[in-house]
């Protein structure tokens, strides 16, 4: 069987939903390349220092992640769950966390199961080879890679979109020092569609494909160490707002994966039990969760923030009626 053949056939034994091969020669001087200097140049980072600096060109070039380095086994692993969405009708007084952050820590279960693919991939290829394995957590330009395979296309809300698997997936690589033929790209197919950049609340989407993170609410509420000014809404974690009104995920498959599905107490939690939280509460609720990343501290921050913008967004309601 060809090699190529042949992971396509490792990757579902290994438990993942979708992969591709891109050429990483092709990344230097690229236009994702340089689209990536210029984001930075303009400050749309904003306290998002590890994506600059070293890293960043490391980012540029995958030869300074691992010597040698040919391709990449780009994967996609599916999270989404038959759950409601964040821009459904919910009851008053309730947070959203974000869609992904249901389960477990994405980061662990989908290197595991690159890892096994990886394992299953020494024993096939007599011949050495290094590689490395990243999920989320490397110097590596994870869209631009997979958006050179089938795996997807870059949609107006800059997430990776698939034609059968919608948005709602997460994405790991194998780099490798192999050297496997490259898939074509997918084709864009977003279209005149501007929903997710009309549906941002906080117009961070200045452009299509451009977010500027310094206005988007998940950068606010994971990434941002200082006073939240802006209006957060209810989100405390996260938004998805953007990936809820695509049209490309009416129709998303939902995970198999036991992991991934909504653990209790983190699809639409009452602000006021959050609120009430003590650290060791909440590092057993958010065990082995991306939320439990955050710390007590800045979670209490987006919880109190969304407090006063539900409060106040009733009162209004009220003086309405």
């Amino acid at each position: 069987m060809p090699l190529r053949a042949w992971i396509e056939e490792a990757s579902r034994d290994a438990g993942l939903d979708c992969v591709g091969i891109a050429s990483l020669d092709a990344l230097p001087g690229s236009e994702d390349v340089r689209f990536f200097s210029a984001w930075l140049d303009r400050g749309y980072a904003g306290e998002m220092a590890y994506l600059a600096g070293e890293r960043a060109v490391k980012r540029r070039d995958p030869h300074q992640v691992l010597a040698g380095a040919k391709s990449a086994i780009c994967a996609a692993l599916v999270y989404h769950s038959d759950a409601p969405l964040s821009t459904a009708p919910a009851e008053p007084g309730r947070a959203w966390i974000s869609r992904y952050a249901w389960g477990s820590d994405y980061h662990d279960v989908l290197r595991q199961r690159l890892e096994a693919l990886l394992a299953h991939l020494r024993e096939r290829v007599t011949q050495p080879f290094d590689a490395r394995v990243y999920v989320d957590t490397g110097p590596v330009l994870e869209r631009a890679l997979a958006r050179q395979t089938p795996l997807g296309w870059l949609g107006k809300n800059t997430c990776l979109l698939n034609e059968r698997l919608g948005s709602w997936f997460f994405l790991g690589e194998i780099l490798t020092t192999l050297e496997i033929p490259p898939d074509a790209p997918a084709a864009d197919r977003c279209g005149s569609c501007t929903r997710c950049i009309d549906a941002c609340p906080t117009e961070a989407l200045v452009a299509p494909r451009v977010l500027d993170s310094t206005r988007c609410i998940s950068y606010w509420t994971i990434e941002y160490k200082g006073e939240i000014t802006g209006d957060i809404g209810r989100h405390v974690f996260g938004c998805d707002i953007c990936q809820d009104v695509c049209p490309w995920n009416r129709r998303a498959p939902l995970t198999t994966v036991e992991e991934f599905l909504p653990r209790p107490g983190l699809v639409n939690p009452p602000l006021d039990e959050l609120a009430a939280m003590t650290p060791e509460q909440f590092r057993e609720r958010f065990r082995n969760s991306t939320v439990r990343r955050l710390g007590f501290r800045r979670f209490m921050r987006n919880v109190e923030v969304a407090k006063k913008n539900v409060s106040r967004k009733d009162a209004k309601a009220q003086r309405v009626r």
